[in-house]
């Protein structure tokens, strides 16, 4: 029988909780305290020195004068200091020496980009972001045995293609330098075993994940919604179970990011026990912990404004020009993120566009990337309507889906231009072409510019959908030049440009 320390924690994590309650009156004050406190450590880095952070971290408020002597930035116009950090040099972005590096999507001047992990970074956001989707889900589920048994965390590796660095700097996945960095004590809770967990080549790691995690008794999961339903199927597999609730059966949550649930939600609870089951979003990204859903009867997500990070937001729709401080949101915008944070990232843009959902306090959805649209036509189609009309197509034909993108057909030999998704299904539809209409509909009803292209089918035709070969999507994401498996890259959902999915169609010889 298996001790329960559940109850033994759950009054540290309750008040972790407990802090956000302030968080309608006081995130002014607590947002400028963070940029003070971001300023003041790096006053001396060359950055600092440059732009005056000692005379900035001493105002009241330093926000107005931080704005406009700081330009906002891309990762290409911080490239090259980045690499020198790679290569060893010291306070450049931020004190002393940074020797972790997390490896992401690249960008116009490279296939990768490598995002400082520093020692603050790690301590006052990563980890201590960790917590607190614990601390959200046990304050809400107060029958909770989360740790009556352990939590099976799914992460990437060290595999980099950056092959020059100083001695001592090591580049992979954020999640590998997460768990290469966490407590010991931590791995007594958690499976698989750190050997494990950093291997590289995917093929021999899912056999071995799934063989390490199977027999033990599984409370939680942590991890990237699609990789997941993989490891599961595999564990599935191994113990000739219908449902992973056979083989886990007090598993009770999962605590999900990197990509949105909504299409693999009735996936996940068909392979749950619906009666205990639950689901947590974060939003956990390589250059920080930026929020956490503290409500399992609002898919907002909590923005944590006291770890470490300063946020600002560009409304998208252009209407009002120029960045915003958190005290200056508006209710139902979409913005485009930026960051500024102890890992040397100053007025950084992400490339993430938000929903504000709310203002006291501010909650956030993910609307989409700045980069991942379809606007071919016009129809200025983002990543947010796609994933929503995806999901409602899915609960209208009893569907379920493994992956997608889309991207446009343009018009040729007198026909008008159309949007074609190539879509890996976990259970297809009865009729692709119903799912088609279905979708078209939901799109229509989302986004108005793109229901004026479709009027009367005068500039746009309607959407074609194409079935994709089981396993495409990994094997894209496994070829040489693409993105890693398992690691925080993902298949992109929209692109303007047809590079991807034609790549896709030729590998699936359709």
């Amino acid at each position: 029988m298996q001790i329960d320390f559940t109850p033994l924690v759950r009054p540290y994590f309750e008040r972790l909780a407990r802090r956000t309650d302030a968080w309608s009156a006081d995130s002014d004050a607590l947002q400028l305290s963070q940029l003070r406190r971001l300023l003041r450590m790096a006053s001396q880095t060359e950055t600092g020195r440059r732009y005056g952070f000692s005379e900035l971290a001493a105002m009241r408020n330093p926000y107005g004068e931080y704005r406009s002597r700081v330009p906002a930035v891309m990762y290409e116009d911080i490239r090259k200091q980045v690499m020198r950090m790679v290569n060893g040099e010291r306070d450049i972005l931020w004190p002393g020496r940074c020797r972790n590096y997390a490896q992401s999507s690249g960008t116009s001047g490279g296939k990768s980009k490598y995002v400082p992990i520093t020692e603050e970074g790690l301590r006052g956001n990563h980890y201590r972001g960790a917590k607190d989707p614990v601390a959200h889900y046990l304050r809400q589920v107060s029958g909770s045995r989360l740790f009556a048994g352990k939590g099976f965390i799914l992460g990437g590796s060290f595999a980099s293609e950056l092959k020059t660095h100083a001695r001592g700097v090591r580049v992979g996945d954020l999640s590998a330098t997460l768990i290469e960095r966490i407590n010991p004590l931590a791995n007594l809770v958690r499976v698989p075993d750190k050997k494990t967990a950093l291997l590289p080549d995917w093929e021999k790691k899912l056999p071995l994940l799934a063989r390490k995690a199977m027999d033990e008794n599984i409370t939680n999961i942590s991890g990237v919604p699609s990789w997941f339903l993989t490891v599961i199927r595999e564990v599935m597999k191994m113990k000739e179970a219908d449902r992973i609730c056979d083989v886990w059966p007090n598993l009770e949550v999962f605590f999900h990011g990197g990509i949105s649930f909504k299409p693999y939600r009735e996936e996940y609870r068909r392979l749950t026990d619906p009666g205990k089951m639950h689901f947590l979003e974060t939003y956990n990204a390589s250059e920080g912990f930026f929020a956490v859903q503290n409500d399992f009867n609002d898919p907002a997500m909590l923005l944590t404004i006291d770890s470490d990070v300063f946020y600002e937001f560009i409304p998208v729709d252009g209407a009002v020009r120029g960045p915003r401080p958190i005290w200056e949101l508006e209710k139902g915008r979409v913005y485009e993120l930026i960051v500024t944070s102890s890992n040397g990232l100053w007025r950084y843009r992400l490339g993430d566009t938000v929903r504000v959902e709310s203002v006291a306090p501010v909650k956030i959805t993910i609307a989409g990337r700045t980069k991942s649209f379809i606007n071919a036509f016009g129809e200025e189609l983002m990543e947010d309507n796609a994933e929503r009309a995806m999901a409602a197509a899915c609960d209208a034909t009893g569907a379920s889906l493994r992956n997608y993108t889309a991207a446009p057909v343009y018009s040729e030999n007198g026909r008008r231009g159309r949007h074609q998704w190539l879509v890996e299904w976990e259970k297809a539809p009865e009729d692709v072409k119903a799912f088609a209409a279905i979708l078209d509909g939901e799109l229509q009803k989302l986004n108005s510019d793109y229901q004026a292209k479709r009027s009367h089918t005068i500039f746009l035709d309607p959407p074609e959908v194409i079935t994709a070969p089981a396993g495409l999507f990994d094997r894209w994401l496994g070829e040489a030049g693409n993105h890693k498996l398992g690691g925080q890259r993902k298949v992109p959902r929209l692109c303007n440009d047809r590079r991807v999915i034609d790549r896709m169609l030729a590998m699936s010889r359709l």
